[in-house]
């Protein structure tokens, strides 16, 4: 019993580093936001419920945790740059990602939108924002306002209407989520010991030096100076700093925002791999010691216990994650730029993913799949 009970226990200290992979994809978690309580009107949200009373205990031998947790399930990730040192700055969506957990729970299809989307974004009391038609990085900002405090956004209030907006766009009810920032990830990183990810393209970082420090920012307050790390296309191993640094470049990359997306999405892969490789999961001490590089940054509240959701994730190996890279084109050019939207391709996939359909349609659109 006891070793059926250490079997349990580390399968879902496992589950929870593939849930941190997930949602560390720009940054360390800092706060997995409640998305039972305040719901907004969002297509299709479950209503919710209280918690119900725990059962008299089970005889043994009782079920695992996550034996209950069924799918499908979907989770948004929001990677947010605060720029906590930047007086009255609002925090922006700068990555929105949406994973998809199969009803089997055997496999996750993870896309991106792009930060300049153009979605309408609802009234939100809460902030004071009245609603619009804009681009989807904003929602976080609007939200995030708090009334008679415009020095302390909140980041929890900025997701909800990212959430109801992401929610209004793509007819998805949304089970879990999270808002990240740059802070912990590469934490995370070293704690694993690095991850090794296929470089698909130069990519030339506009904010570090090749030793690491930060570069310097130029007299006339437009951009920086000084040299710059070079990411050459190849197989890389990266340590904390170089995976933050890679994942937040898009400028002077082929296909700007779009490649930076396809770039996180590798990451994550990357992550997981890393967490579930070989001998990991029977280490439970180098699992404790992967779980803890998040320290008190991770706060999980809403839907299942993090226990059960842990432990039903845990069963999801790396190459059932399934990373889709959505299309997308400019509405407008010049200075009657506006923003973005998705390609038809792209909207009809996340149209079958929503029928069950996402295997079938990407094995009509292989070409969607990020490789690597």
């Amino acid at each position: 019993m006891a070793e059926a009970t250490g079997t349990a226990r580390r399968r879902w200290r496992l589950g929870l580093a593939v849930l941190a992979a997930l949602v560390l994809v720009a940054g360390g978690a800092t706060a997995l936001v409640r998305l039972t309580a305040d719901r907004q009107s969002e297509p299709g949200a479950a209503p919710a419920t209280a918690s119900p009373t725990p059962p008299p205990a089970a005889p043994s031998p009782t079920p695992p945790p996550g034996a209950d947790v069924t799918g499908p399930l979907n989770l948004l990730l929001a990677g947010v740059d605060t720029r906590v040192s930047v007086p009255d700055w609002e925090p922006h969506g700068d990555a929105v990602l949406v994973a998809h957990v199969t009803k089997e729970l055997d496999r996750a299809y993870v896309f991106s939108l792009p930060r300049d989307l153009l979605v309408g974004i609802p009234a939100y009391k809460k902030s004071g924002y009245s609603g619009g038609r804009t681009k989807l990085t904003h929602a976080m900002s609007y939200g995030s306002r708090v009334p008679g405090k415009p020095k302390q956004p909140s980041v929890p209030q900025g997701y909800e209407l990212l959430r109801s907006a992401v929610s209004g766009y793509t007819g998805l009810r949304f089970d879990a989520g999270a808002v990240v920032t740059f802070q912990g990830f590469a934490k995370l990183v070293d704690a694993v010991g690095g991850i090794d990810v296929y470089i698909d393209q130069r990519t030339v970082s506009l904010h570090r030096q090749p030793d690491g420090r930060h570069r310097a920012p130029a007299s006339n307050g437009d951009g920086y100076v000084g040299p710059q790390m070079v990411y050459e296309k190849g197989e890389r191993h990266l340590n904390g700093w170089q995976a933050l640094d890679y994942a937040r470049q898009r400028y002077g990359l082929k296909n700007g925002d779009y490649d930076r997306q396809r770039h996180q999405q590798q990451l994550i892969r990357a992550l997981m791999r890393k967490i579930q490789g070989e001998g990991v999961s029977r280490q439970p001490q180098r699992v404790e010691q992967i779980v803890g590089a998040l320290g008190d940054t991770l706060t999980y509240a809403g839907g299942p216990r993090i226990v059960d959701l842990a432990y039903a994730l845990g069963g999801l190996p790396a190459d059932r994650l399934v990373l889709v890279g959505l299309p997308g084109e400019g509405v407008g050019k010049g200075s009657a730029y506006r923003g973005e939207q998705l390609k038809p391709v792209g909207r009809e996939f996340i149209a079958a993913l929503k029928k069950g359909r996402a295997e079938q349609y990407l094995a009509d659109h292989p070409e969607l799949v990020v490789k690597k």
